[in-house]
């Protein structure tokens, strides 16, 4: 699940002790440029004097840069526009620091000796408004650009999380019911040979069910590796019924991985992938090999589905495509939806890998990671 964006409040929160660290700096920087400290400690006292008196105006009108800034990229102007009301805006806040500096000496020294002083600095107070105004629209504006492009991440990341988890719970739709399909189909074809067989095999395949069809899972829960094994040989119990000898299997699991997690129905497909295009079509049959083992570099679970069925030509599986028992390439919903619901549960980081060729069955290498 993607990471919430930080809430307005701490945003704000941080951006203004950033500006409170700022205009402190430059506060101290001021007060040190007007201080001849070989001069006695009266020098450092002037310094910091002229630096309150002359920089408080500008640091509080400094506030009021963020909101207007945010007004106007909210009203989308265009640049001819956004440039002259940015213009107007630096003159009132020249003009606006050099009233505040006016008021403040007048209330403490008297009315001649704030004109003096107005008369002798109103050229560079402007100038500096200007730049100072520059500086902070500047400033502002990379900050609501950088909040608006994390805020459009953070949409993207959160629509793309829905979408794959939308796609996860389609693919594991698609999964369930294939299985039911041929599983039925197999119960009524034992029906008509077998009537006692085909309840027993009813009876298993009920619980079966109740594996499938669990209302408390999700397209991305995981079950254990032992659950998931029980229930492949539940479905290999179905199927020879119907292949009888024809059907070998050999399991080769590593007791240590019997708790670890997979996804639902991982084994199943690949297994009624084999049956269908490696075993079944064959008059002699043939061996699935399902085994399970921990991956000694990464302790991720190593999983093969394997059978020695005809297999195909590499070059002619397609994306998606399952092998038919003739060494061609055909499309199905098994391995396809397995290969894409890997993809989207794991982020990447599951493996997926087949191998085969004409005449060297058909193998399928899964790494399913635990951490």
């Amino acid at each position: 699940m993607p990471r919430s964006s930080p809430r307005p409040a701490d945003s704000n929160h941080k951006l203004w002790l950033a500006y409170a660290g700022l205009c402190l700096l430059s506060w101290m920087l001021y007060a040190m440029a007007g201080t001849e400290l070989q001069r006695g400690i009266w020098q450092l006292w002037g310094g910091v004097y002229q630096a309150t008196l002359s920089l408080w105006p500008p640091m509080l009108l400094g506030v009021t840069v963020l909101p207007w800034v945010g007004w106007l990229q909210r009203r989308g102007l265009g640049a001819p526009a956004s440039l002259s009301l940015h213009a107007l805006a630096a003159l009132l806040f020249a003009a606006l620091w050099q009233g505040l500096e006016f008021l403040t000496a007048w209330w403490l020294f008297g009315a001649d000796h704030a004109q003096a002083t107005l008369q002798q600095l109103v050229l560079w107070r402007a100038i500096w408004g200007v730049f100072v105004y520059i500086a902070l629209v500047a400033g502002f504006t990379a900050v609501l650009q950088a909040r608006r492009a994390r805020a459009s991440a953070v949409a993207a990341a959160q629509a793309e999380s829905a979408l794959a988890r939308a796609e996860l719970a389609a693919i594991s739709g698609k999964l369930n019911p294939h299985f039911l399909f041929n599983t039925l189909n197999t119960l009524i074809a034992l029906t008509r040979k077998d009537p006692k067989a085909a309840e027993d095999a009813l009876l298993r395949f009920a619980g079966m069910l109740r594996y499938v069809l669990d209302s408390k899972r999700g397209a991305s829960d995981r079950v254990s590796l032992q659950d998931e094994v029980d229930f492949v040989r539940d479905y290999l119990a179905l199927e020879s019924l119907r292949l009888g000898p024809r059907l070998h299997i050999a399991w080769q699991l590593d007791p240590a991985t019997l708790d670890d997690e997979l996804p639902v129905l991982t084994l199943q497909p690949l297994v009624e992938n084999s049956i269908l295009h490696g075993i079944a079509p064959r008059t002699g049959g043939g061996c699935i090999s399902i085994s399970a083992r921990r991956d000694a570099l990464n302790a991720g679970l190593a999983l093969t589905v394997q059978d020695d069925g005809p297999g195909c030509d590499p070059a002619r599986i397609e994306p998606g495509a399952e092998a038919d028992g003739k060494g061609s390439a055909r499309r199905g919903i098994g391995l396809s939806a397995l290969r894409r619901r890997f993809a989207l549960d794991f982020e990447g980081r599951a493996r997926f890998k087949i191998h085969t060729a004409p005449g060297a069955g058909f193998r399928v290498d899964l790494w399913i990671p635990q951490a």
